[in-house]
């Protein structure tokens, strides 16, 4: 099968199957053999992907190359009818054209398309949106495209709520999170891809220090951050090491599937709210009996799946989770502030007991324009930080962030410093995304950015 090898090496990169280093490593290596080699065998020689892999790039080089319109089947699992429940109903137009849109979206390198009533197509790329064309799409237009993709029940759920949440396949270019929803001019979507293969800390260029979240075997490590700052695709990494180096039992509660595991060492079991479980909290309890080791929850969104998620932790299963916070010490305050007064003191001992991390993560724009580079804050819980959540001080865990570099800890304005001082990234940017514009700058801090400032801003019931 005849396919663009430079659409080839983008796909890999897409996917998370390669990182751009690999790519750049092996086309530089492609140009000296004194034969040519193709892309794809040289990406499996080097051992980066495999032959399931390749054939996968290869074919969605070649749909992205003839604008295919290729069937919702996973590759990656035996066939499961419930899992998309894509039965589509007749429409005014062929779902075979959202299709091809999808797909054209992913060979662009585009994380996200948009489909607005009254606007033009816009499509997400390095973090910037940005349109398509200048042809306004009319109401009756972005209807016929989306309502192909809702079977009866979605289309239920959308006529009640104004809104629907859902995930599929268009094989073997991406998997696809997608939110449909009315607003004033009409029937509106986003499209966000999610890469067919689950990603490796390695392919996402995160640091090997993220491993050792991995390595707990009960507790709750959360991954925070702002919208579409690759929290999940963080957290499928770490699920994805244990998957492959533990023989465990791993279950995922999503809303929806995002990332399809294929079980290797451990056994995997995803299930999504309102499609095989009635919500977050009803999945949980139901867990503690389905004798699982590893809990994974797409998002904790209220004080009764919170609560859930602590008493797992508590009860000898580790626990992964994303939660919607800007850093460590939020995050904290957020998880006991969902409880009324006077349970929190109870929670802030849970927590001090049961957090075993906080990964709080942003995506900055590369400094050659090529996508962009995760900064994170880590944040390993020992005994002195869980006395300052006991004792209500957690405002004071950014001293702890640091000073304690040699015990992994990290505060985000560091790993931006990083960032900028590598060559990876602009300073302005970095400063972007600076909690404390001082520390990454190397300039005096003005009077907002003082210590003082921030721990008041910090602290319960600051800004």
């Amino acid at each position: 099968m005849s396919s663009n090898p430079r659409l080839l090496g983008q796909l890999a990169v897409q996917h998370k199957m390669i990182s751009r280093d690999q790519l750049r490593t092996a086309l530089e290596e492609q140009s000296v053999q004194p034969s040519p080699v193709p892309l794809g065998q040289m990406l499996v020689r080097k051992g980066w992907i495999d032959e399931r892999q390749l054939n996968a790039l290869l074919q969605a080089a070649s749909a992205g190359q003839a604008s295919s319109s290729p069937s919702h089947q996973a590759p990656s699992a035996a066939p499961d009818p419930d899992r998309n429940r894509l039965s589509r109903p007749t429409a005014t137009r062929s779902p075979q054209e959202i299709d091809a849109l999808l797909s054209k979206t992913v060979a662009a390198n585009a994380s996200d398309l948009h489909l607005h009533s009254g606007a033009p197509m816009m499509v997400r790329r390095h973090g910037e949106l940005k349109p398509v064309s200048d042809q306004i799409l009319e109401p009756s237009e972005v209807r016929g495209l989306l309502e192909p993709l809702l079977d009866a029940e979605q289309r239920e759920e959308f006529d009640r709520c104004g809104q629907v949440d859902l995930a599929f396949e268009v094989q073997p270019i991406s998997r696809f999170r997608a939110n449909l929803y009315r607003e004033h001019r009409g029937w509106s979507g986003v499209f966000r891809a999610i890469p067919i293969v689950a990603p490796t800390l390695q392919s996402l260029g995160l640091p090997s220090t993220l491993a050792r979240f991995a390595n707990f075997h009960q507790g709750m490590v959360l991954i925070t951050g702002p919208a579409g700052c690759g929290k999940t695709t963080t957290m499928a990494a770490l699920v994805e090491l244990l998957n492959q180096e533990r023989r465990e039992h791993i279950l995922t509660v999503e809303d929806p599937i995002e990332f399809v595991f294929s079980s290797r060492a451990s056994t995997i079991n995803q299930r999504q709210v309102h499609r095989h479980t009635e919500s977050f909290a009803a999945a949980l309890r139901g867990a503690l009996r389905e004798d699982p080791d590893v809990l994974v929850i797409g998002e904790l969104r209220d004080p009764e799946t919170i609560s859930l998620a602590l008493t797992a932790a508590e009860t000898g299963h580790l626990v992964f989770a994303t939660q919607t916070t800007s850093n460590a010490v939020r995050t904290i305050e957020r998880l006991i502030g969902a409880f009324p007064a006077k349970r929190q003191r109870q929670v802030r001992a849970m927590v001090s007991e049961s957090l075993k991390g906080v990964i709080s993560q942003r995506l900055v724009r590369r400094k050659d324009g090529a996508g962009r580079v995760p900064a994170q804050e880590l944040l390993f819980l020992d005994n002195a930080v869980g006395n300052l959540i006991r004792d209500e001080k957690t405002f004071q865990i950014e001293s702890v962030l640091q000073t304690g570099a040699q015990r992994g800890q990290q505060l985000l304005d560091t790993s931006l410093r990083q960032l900028v001082a590598t060559g990876e990234v602009e300073l302005d940017e970095a400063l972007r995304h600076a909690v404390d514009r001082s520390r990454v700058s190397g300039r005096p801090p003005g009077p907002a950015e003082t210590p003082a400032a921030r721990s008041a801003s910090n602290a319960p019931g600051g800004g």
